[in-house]
């Protein structure tokens, strides 16, 4: 399972947003196995561990695209204990927002849409010795239709 975190960065401020449900029209799929380029819907719930998350074909309405999958580098020195959500959290909005533009085609900060990130929880942490950090592009709320790599939106 993962922890699902939803933040948006807008100039120099975050703020959170709210899971959206999405259309169910897709196939459901372990949060293990989401590629970059790979389109889904949020969840009808918002949890705080996701484990399956619905892929769509990006042709289609969608409200998330997965555009960056990092291993999480603790900082030197430090041990193999789950760092904690905090630490994730913060972690993954500044690897996200550093993988933007090389996906999208411009930079956060001029972009109109926004990311939102799963880190490990602390669950997958140990029994998986899951890492990953997996960034999606989404919007603020209106469906995406088409993929946004590139796009330069």
């Amino acid at each position: 399972m993962r922890l699902l975190t939803i933040a948006a960065m807008a100039a120099c401020a975050s703020a959170l947003l709210t899971g959206c449900g999405g259309k169910g029209d897709g196939n459901s799929i372990s949060v293990f196995d989401v590629k970059v380029g790979e389109c889904f819907n949020a969840p009808g719930t918002v949890t705080a561990e996701l484990s399956k998350i619905t892929k769509v074909s990006c042709a289609k309405e969608h409200l998330r695209e997965a555009y960056a999958i990092a291993d999480y580098e603790a900082p030197s020195g430090s041990s193999d204990a789950y760092p904690g959500a905090d630490a994730l959290s913060t972690y993954s909005k500044g690897v996200c927002a550093q993988q933007y533009k090389p996906y999208v085609g411009v930079d956060y900060l001029d972009s109109a849409l926004y990311f939102t990130y799963l880190f490990p929880s602390a669950r997958s942490w140990e029994q998986d010795h899951d890492r990953n950090v997996i960034c999606f592009v989404t919007s603020s709320g209106e469906p995406l239709t088409g993929s946004v790599k590139n796009s330069k939106r």
